[in-house]
């Protein structure tokens, strides 16, 4: 019986990828090859010192050969028909000639890397066209981490030849605002019938939106479609509008029956071209990435703080001392700092 068992459990030898260099991750992604595109991205994604750097140094040759692309970001509740609606404007743009993208932000789940996992296997008839990606952004259980990895992604997309990136938010809360501050145009999927969905609707979702959309405004949803519509633009006349250029418009659409998606997809052109001409597109991108740089600076501080040797020694006493209201919070912050190097009073 051993022996059976020692048998079906035997394994033959494990062939090691053989490492690439930088140069032949960069030629393979401007060659649009696919296995070299999947590579370059695990490469961005990993945790490896070694692999970081080879990513910087890949995403440095690869940047010039990115930013040309449309970088759309998509919200909506849960239920209003994210991955339908990406699907079929997906394989819509693809007919047109377009290379499409699909990145997922999920800060929620550190198991499943979000369910965009999930939307890959329904968005079956995107994931076959010869021009769409779908990727998912692996969780690392912060938001900063993998708004890191989506952008640098999005690069490496960009230098491979897609001309379109959707990058869809899958989280709740800030995962709006992080995925607006990474796109040129943020769209908003909205139900119809605008009562209560207009009174659960955040302030601050209105206030960073370039469209709301209301989807499955087809078949007997039409008339509340058309009334949640107007409810919609009514809230965002209140508003004072993110940029002089653009008042963001409120369409109807269904993505399952196709209807009026390349419509909304000329306002997201639309969009391009004004704040093109005007300048205020690269002013957007040039202010998003210095945004960038001192959300990367904050994040590597903080890490340095919290893996500090002296830092660590000194978080239990503090905790207990709070806990036991001996100390104060501010006096805490301040010792941590104290044990940092950082002697200037709070």
């Amino acid at each position: 019986m051993n022996d059976i068992v020692n048998h079906s459990v035997k394994k033959g030898p494990v062939r090691k990828r053989r490492q690439l260099s930088v140069d032949e991750y960069v030629d393979g992604v401007l060659a649009g090859d696919r296995t070299m595109l999947g590579r370059a991205i695990s490469l961005v994604e990993s945790t490896s010192a070694r692999h970081r750097k080879m990513a910087q140094e890949m995403l440095l040759k690869l940047l010039p050969h990115s930013g040309n692309a449309h970088r759309v970001g998509i919200t909506g509740v849960p239920g209003v028909g994210k991955s339908t609606t990406i699907e079929a404007l997906g394989c819509n743009l693809c007919n047109a000639g377009h290379k499409v993208a699909v990145l997922a932000v999920d800060p929620t789940s550190s198991v499943s890397g979000g369910s965009i996992l999930g939307d890959k296997t329904r968005m079956n008839h995107l994931a076959i066209q010869e021009n769409a990606f779908i990727r998912p952004s692996p969780s690392s259980g912060t938001l900063g981490g993998v708004t890191k990895m989506t952008r640098e992604t999005m690069i490496v997309c960009e230098a491979a030849g897609f001309d379109v990136v959707l990058v869809e938010t899958v989280g709740v809360g800030q995962s709006e605002t992080v995925v607006a501050d990474m796109v040129d145009f943020f769209l908003v999927l909205m139900l119809p019938g605008a009562g209560d969905e207009l009174q659960g609707i955040k302030k601050g979702v209105l206030e960073i939106a370039d469209m709301i959309a209301v989807n499955k405004s087809d078949g007997n949803n039409e008339k509340k479609a058309k009334m949640a519509a107007r409810e919609y633009r009514n809230a965002l006349h209140i508003m004072r509008p993110q940029s002089p250029n653009w008042s963001p418009p409120v369409v109807c659409v269904s993505g399952l029956a196709n209807m009026n998606l390349d419509e909304m997809w000329d306002k997201v052109v639309e969009h391009r071209t004004k704040l093109g001409e005007t300048g205020e597109l690269k002013e957007k991108r040039t202010e998003q990435q210095f945004r960038w740089m001192w959300a990367m600076v904050e994040d590597r501080l903080m890490d340095a703080l919290k893996s500090h040797p002296d830092v660590v020694s000194q978080i239990d006493k503090i905790h207990s001392a709070i806990t036991k209201d001996t100390l104060t919070a501010t006096v805490g912050a301040q010792r941590i700092l104290d044990a940092f190097g950082l002697t200037e009073t709070l």
